[in-house]
């Protein structure tokens, strides 16, 4: 792949695109994972009357939705809006996203008849993405978007639950007692999620964050044996484009080393571990990303300041860090405490 896609100029000096890169930075950089949605007046408003995906495929929406909260809270990096399951709904599966439920597959994969629906993703597929982008990177000007793509495991597990799961256990019972079929599962999976990843970039994404979900339900050595091959896989098909990738999943606190393992230039990690004790785990070369609980975000300002800067301390003298949350912005969050977090982090960390 060619690296002409990396960014240039003052973009690329921007504070999120050299903490990526474990370069010093003027402050640390602050971005939100759901920092665009429900947790914003100005989102439910433009969203009111259409449905999750449907808003996903009109570049107009997913321009303003993505804006809004680099313009409310001053972030660093906007994340495109979009969702997991939008690729393969783009494959013409049938799928939606319910309210309060998540996305729910009308027609599980349980066989190998099942993966012919999975078919490879074309870039027309999914063009709105493209023009989406278009129009975002000249909004931004040196603000860098993050384009997103859910990772193989956590697709399967829908695809093969049929929807959200406590537990995965027919994700689990493929995986164990069905390898061959689970194997070419993941390996489509990856082929679709590499295509849709590409397609950012070459629209202007200047990083890319694989979200795995679910992939802290696994043992390491399940996840080292069964699934890190198709995430590496995906590593390695953007890796040419000369940006950042990221990789995050919760609950991966035993999983860490292998998240970076798998391609990554920045792990995420959620609230449970340490910053300081998530580098150990991950090893030298990896910026890293997090992890202020989201739950924080609901105490009184000072308490909020108080566990971020217990992060930032924690974070004290790493190669490279990101603030964000150690999970999505939780629905009901005042927009007034992220504003007022970002604003804190960059005050503590100017230089």
């Amino acid at each position: 792949m060619s690296v002409e896609h990396r960014p240039q100029g003052p973009l690329q000096d921007s504070p999120f695109l050299r903490a990526c890169r474990r370069e010093p930075v003027p402050h640390t950089p602050v971005w939100f994972m759901r920092q665009a949605g429900r947790s914003l007046p100005e989102y439910r408003q433009l969203r009111q009357g259409t449905g999750m995906l449907e808003s996903c495929t009109r570049p107009e929406m997913v321009t303003e939705i993505t804006l809004q909260p680099v313009r409310r809270h001053g972030v660093d990096a906007a994340i495109y809006f979009s969702d997991i399951v939008v690729p393969l709904k783009a494959l013409g599966l049938d799928l939606d996203i319910k309210p309060g439920v998540g996305p729910v597959v009308a027609e599980p994969v349980r066989s190998e008849a099942d993966l012919a629906r999975l078919r490879p993703l074309e870039p027309d597929d999914v063009s709105y993405v493209s023009e989406a982008i278009g129009m975002l990177v000249k909004e931004l000007g040196d603000t860098p978007l993050i384009g997103f793509a859910g990772a193989p495991f956590t697709l399967a597990s829908y695809l093969v639950e049929g929807g959200p799961s406590r537990n995965h256990e027919r994700t689990k019972a493929m995986m164990y007692g069905q390898p061959r079929l689970w194997a070419a599962l993941l390996e489509r999976l990856a082929r679709i999620t590499s295509t849709f990843l590409q397609v950012q970039i070459e629209a202007g994404a200047s990083a890319v964050q694989l979200f795995d979900s679910w992939v802290g339900a696994l043992a390491p050595e399940d996840y080292r044996r069964r699934v890190m091959p198709a995430s590496a896989s995906v590593f390695e098909a953007v890796a040419g484009y000369g940006v950042p990738r990221i990789h995050f999943g919760v609950g991966t606190g035993e999983l860490l080393g292998l998240l970076g393992e798998a391609g990554a230039d920045v792990v995420g990690v959620d609230w449970r571990v340490p910053l300081d004790e998530a580098a150990r785990r991950i090893g030298p070369g990896k910026a890293v990303q997090g992890n202020l609980d989201p739950a924080v975000l609901f105490a009184p300002r000072e308490a909020v300041e108080e566990q971020a800067g217990r992060v930032l301390e924690s974070a004290r003298g790493l190669e490279g860090h990101v603030f964000n949350l150690g999970h999505g912005v939780l629905p009901d969050t005042d927009p007034g405490a992220l504003t007022a977090l970002v604003e804190y982090v960059h005050q503590r960390t100017a230089r």
